[in-house]
């Protein structure tokens, strides 16, 4: 990368001269074309530049080059793709320092990238693939087709925007080339002879409107595009797409936390206990969006300002060493906590919070909190516990949120209110990849 910065640095300090000498050639090719310095006419036009919009192309150029020279685009899911573009609008100055916080995770763990890229890309196709335990290895219950609306040729982007994402996803895992234009021409081909398009290798040939043929080899994909009158397409996975994509979920979900235990099976009294309990910290923008969920006043969006915000007195169970409870005092808000481990305890009370040291479970419910924001213990089913516990703190009117495994609401189905997705890989950095949804529920009055 260094030759790139070091190129970058050097156009940027020769800019000025570079617009002087365009201007004075500029000047020698117009006398070009005249006697003794005598106008006629205009001799030609020359754009306006000036240095800064030149310095902001040149940064512009050299973020795209250092990501073209790392293959970003081979790694990076098609979400972290649109942030990229998204921020060369205006971006940072060009540093080994800012390339290295850009990028360097990139590097440093690519599988990640690339399995959390496949999930980005299936997880909004099929519930299947938003919950942990249908992606375990083995499992048979992927489904063997999505199905993509918005699918019309040439019409409408959206639905062949979400196959090429899905495609690519694959086509990285796979170490295979991106989606090429003419795979769309094999499939619009197919499409209008009224048969399915197959992406496994085969060749296609067309007829362009000269007479001449083109004939053309398809990747081997292991998918088959059945596309409708309605503007729908049906693809289908091959044995073996299903099988790489089956094995790489699994990988990227893992088997961190125990909730994709196979149903039905009594964990031993050793275990139960201590996975109950087991502790995964809450990151901060999963904390924001809980709140947000929840309804809680943040003063920073309050129009009244802080001084008439509404405080609410909130309880986090369960809390682990305060990080929900810190941000619910950063927003103004009154928090009480109660946490089982007592080192994770004091933690969060050396941090001046209010935490109880007690089981949850066993501690008594007296409603008298308006919010109650948790991130519980996902073993099995025992979160449902912990939820319908954390209902009888509510005062009447109260709302209660909830984070959750995704089997919560996919597989599960024993809790009901108001459900929202988190981002795949929210947990990430507390250690765990496992799907995550948000449950709302407000507690009736009386």
């Amino acid at each position: 990368m260094a030759d790139i910065i070091d190129e970058y640095a050097a156009k940027d300090a020769a800019i000025e001269e570079a617009i002087s000498q365009f201007d004075q050639a500029y000047d020698r090719l117009g006398m070009c074309a005249t006697v003794q310095g005598v106008y006629v006419e205009p001799v030609g036009s020359k754009s306006y530049l000036n240095a800064r919009s030149l310095r902001n192309n040149l940064l512009k150029s050299g973020w795209r080059a250092v990501y073209n020279r790392l293959q970003i685009d081979s790694i990076a899911s098609a979400k972290d793709k649109k942030l990229f573009d998204q921020a060369l609008a205006s971006p940072p100055p060009l540093t080994m320092e800012n390339t290295k916080a850009t990028f360097g995770d990139y590097l440093i763990r690519p599988r990640f990238h690339i399995l959390k890229g496949l999930a980005e890309a299936f997880v909004d196709l099929d519930p299947a693939y938003k919950s942990h335990s249908k992606v375990r290895i083995g499992v048979k219950g992927l489904p063997k087709r999505v199905i993509l609306s918005g699918f019309g040729e040439y019409t409408s982007d959206w639905g062949r925007k979400r196959f090429e994402d899905m495609v690519n996803a694959l086509a990285a895992l796979r170490n295979q080339p991106a989606f090429e234009w003419k795979e769309w021409s094999a499939i619009d081909l197919a499409n209008r002879r009224g048969d399915d398009a197959v992406l496994d290798g085969r060749n296609y040939s067309s007829t362009d409107r000269y007479g001449k043929v083109e004939e053309f080899a398809t990747v081997d994909r292991g998918l088959t595009i059945r596309k409708f009158a309605n503007g729908n397409a049906h693809v289908f996975f091959d044995k073996w797409a299903l099988i790489d994509i089956n094995k790489a979920l699994a990988e990227f979900y893992g088997e961190v936390l125990p909730d994709a235990e196979a149903d039905n099976v009594k964990p031993s009294a050793s275990t139960a206990v201590s996975k109950d309990l087991q502790f995964y910290w809450t990151p901060v923008e999963v904390t924001e969006a809980a709140i947000e969920f929840a309804g809680i006043p943040n003063p920073a969006h309050y129009s009244g300002g802080r001084s008439t915000m509404p405080v609410k007195r909130v309880l986090e169970p369960s809390c682990g060493d305060g990080r929900i409870l810190d941000a619910l005092r950063a927003h103004g808000h009154s928090a009480f906590g109660i946490e089982y481990h007592p080192a994770r305890a004091s933690e969060a009370r050396g941090k001046g919070h209010a935490v109880l040291t007690a089981n949850f479970l066993e501690h008594p419910a007296t409603p008298e909190f308006d919010a109650v924001v948790m991130n519980p213990p996902f073993y099995g089913k025992h979160y449902v516990k912990h939820v319908e516990h954390a209902l009888r703190f509510l005062k009447p009117g109260g709302t209660l949120v909830s984070i959750l495994p995704a089997t919560a609401r996919y597989d599960h189905g024993v809790l009901s209110g108001e459900w929202r997705d988190l981002p795949v890989a929210s947990f990430a950095e507390a250690g765990t990849n496992v799907p995550t949804v948000m449950l709302r529920v407000v507690k009736k009055a009386g």
